[in-house]
């Protein structure tokens, strides 16, 4: 049996989900008119504490509608240089909503807050283009599942709101950094005027994610992602995973957070190997292999011989994402089979 440790992503949808699935009530929702998706938009938005969602069928759709919704043609958007955002969402700000990135270095997914307030720019001055909007990420991927303070989150946005210049929140594991934190989602995303949530990573359902902002926004995002090929018809289908998905799936992620721990503690534990994310906050563990003879690509192709998947992030580290089809005996065994495969090397 493979242990599949590349993503979250890979979760199939539970027994629920297919029930629900199988009997959803469905409808155009080009038309506004499917009542699972229009239900779904509703409770995530309530969930989440703003006036309005909009079911997408991405992370990087949502995204993308969340910068082309809130900015113009020109405007500079200020984000991280490994956000996904920037690192991992092919240009698309460039290339489609026509902005400009400052990308700033960050630690743990914080872009120091003086490095903002100095980035940001203003219409005055009619040679630079001015700052449309911030963008953080929480949990932080490329800083394995780094977690956003929430006095961080506050300073970020009482900077930016003090400028009338918007926060968008890639939140695509939102809910993992609400569960370890032990807070009301709402704690961490009144700090944002637009959040982003996915629903298909560690929530399992098979596709989609959700925007949610004011109404207006909302309203302006629903035309862009019209634009983009967005529309969907009855698309209740996979809605209603997503809505057992909200109401069933998120206490459940602190197992992930469990397993994930387990598993670097095994890790650290070999002298060839060093965690990346010392400190592992969610379910995410990036490893080093610095002093092994080997680089990732091989490092991952034996892992696969093995049964193991795993994901590469350069030459010299790899990912391990923990998630609901991980248990703590695959944790135990992907250990041991790492243990003795640096041993051989």
């Amino acid at each position: 049996m493979t242990i599949d440790l590349r993503s979250d992503t890979v979760t199939q949808p539970t027994e629920q989900m297919r029930e629900a699935i199988l009997h959803a009530e469905v409808g155009d929702d080009v038309y506004g008119e499917d009542p699972t998706i229009n239900e779904l938009q509703e409770h995530a938005a309530a969930q989440l504490g703003k006036e309005a969602g909009l079911f997408v069928t991405s992370g990087t759709q949502g995204n993308l509608l969340a910068v082309l919704s809130q900015t113009e043609r020109g405007d500079e958007v200020i984000l991280g240089e490994d956000s996904h955002l920037f690192y991992s969402e092919t240009g698309s700000l460039a290339a489609i909503a026509g902005v400009q990135t400052r990308a700033l270095e960050s630690a743990n997914g914080q872009m120091p807050i003086e490095r903002i307030a100095k980035s940001i720019r203003t219409a005055t001055d009619l040679h630079q283009p001015k700052t449309g909007l911030v963008c953080l990420e929480n949990t932080h991927a490329r800083s394995g599942g780094a977690i956003l303070p929430l006095s961080y989150m506050e300073k970020v946005a009482d900077l930016a709101g003090g400028m009338n210049i918007p926060v968008h929140l890639d939140g695509s594991r939102l809910f993992n950094a609400s569960v370890r934190l032990g807070v009301d989602v709402q704690d961490i995303t009144q700090y944002a005027d637009t959040v982003l949530i996915c629903l298909s990573k560690g929530l399992s359902a098979p596709m989609g994610s959700i925007l949610v902002g004011n109404q207006s926004m909302i309203d302006r995002a629903r035309r862009w992602r019209k634009a983009l090929g967005g529309g969907t018809r009855q698309a209740g289908i996979v809605g209603a995973a997503g809505q057992v998905a909200l109401a069933s799936m998120v206490e459940r992620l602190a197992t992930d957070h469990t397993n994930a721990g387990v598993l670097a503690n095994g890790l650290q534990r070999l002298p060839e190997l060093r965690i990346v994310n010392e400190e592992v906050q969610s379910n995410i563990v990036i490893v080093s292999l610095e002093q092994l003879p080997i680089d990732s690509t091989i490092f991952i192709q034996r892992l696969k011989e093995q049964g193991i998947l795993v994901s590469r992030m350069n030459e010299r580290q790899v990912r391990l994402v923990t998630h609901r089809e991980i248990s703590r005996a695959d944790v135990e065994r992907v250990v041991q089979v790492i243990k003795d495969m640096v041993q051989e090397v």
